[in-house]
């Protein structure tokens, strides 16, 4: 288990570059979350995921308001760990224990190098990991972000049980996701609404067309009832979308208390 830091935080502070991964390498190979990505990720995220910043701040909101103090937030494919660090700034009254689980090494080297920036060792650390196994019984809240969309979806509905089964009762999962929709005509033009947004934050054509390529065999969205249907099916009985931008979503599920 590695530790973390932090203080205030920007991810446009911390990237050590701007992604320009796609405007000179050839295709050969499908997405890989390997050092040359973890080098531009920051960026990539910034420019790439509407409103990154914002849904974060959203989920600040839920957390902070959801959970008791000294809860454990668990972050799974935590990746740099912009997400934890942004909480740990926002709600540091509130003591939450923050966990990071992640397989990419590169990743998992960048987020404790940005912690050490900063002073948080004590609520954050960062672990390697196959997030699919999770075992952490008693977490409060699981954040899931942009990820499941990267596990192949045979195997999505036993993972999200086995994140439910980590829950404490009345914990809650934080799930965004890119989406599709099941009207034609609509997901087309939500794609290109999405490939607009991304050319004003300074993608080309080329840049945007080999990403897509590289990640076409590795990022497989759901639509937003499927991913409804999935976090239902696992046992949470209280499932609602609290962000929506066109093809992405984020989703608030609980679990049942007690009795």
């Amino acid at each position: 288990m590695k530790k973390i830091t932090q203080n205030k935080y920007s991810a446009q502070d911390q990237s050590e570059g701007r992604d320009s991964l796609f405007q000179t390498e050839r295709i050969n190979r499908d997405f890989i979350f390997d050092d040359r990505v973890a080098q531009v990720f920051d960026d990539m995220l910034d420019r790439s995921v509407p409103h990154y910043q914002e849904v974060i701040h959203s989920i600040a909101r839920i957390v902070g308001c959801l959970l008791e103090e000294g809860s454990q937030i668990v972050d799974l494919g935590c990746s740099t760990g912009t997400t934890l660090l942004q909480l740990s700034r926002i709600l540091e009254e509130k003591k939450f224990h923050y966990l990071g689980i992640d397989n990419s090494p590169a990743m998992l080297d960048k987020a404790i190098l940005k912690a050490e920036l900063f002073s948080r060792q004590e609520c954050l650390h960062f672990i390697n990991g196959d997030i699919t196994k999770v075992d952490q019984p008693g977490t409060s809240a699981f954040l899931l972000n942009y990820t499941l969309q990267f596990i192949r979806p045979l195997n999505r509905e036993p993972f999200l049980r086995r994140i439910y089964e980590s829950l404490r009762p009345g914990g809650i999962l934080i799930l965004s996701e890119k989406i599709i929709s099941h009207h034609p005509g609509l997901n087309r033009r939500y794609i290109e609404i999405y490939h607009q947004f991304k050319k004003e934050r300074g993608y080309s054509e080329l840049e945007i067309a080999k990403k897509r390529e590289a990640l076409e065999n590795v990022l497989i969205p759901c639509s937003l009832e499927e991913n409804r249907n999935l976090l239902q099916a696992a046992g949470f009985t209280e499932v609602e979308p609290f962000f929506q931008w066109f093809n992405f979503v984020s989703f608030l599920a609980v679990k049942p208390p007690t009795s």
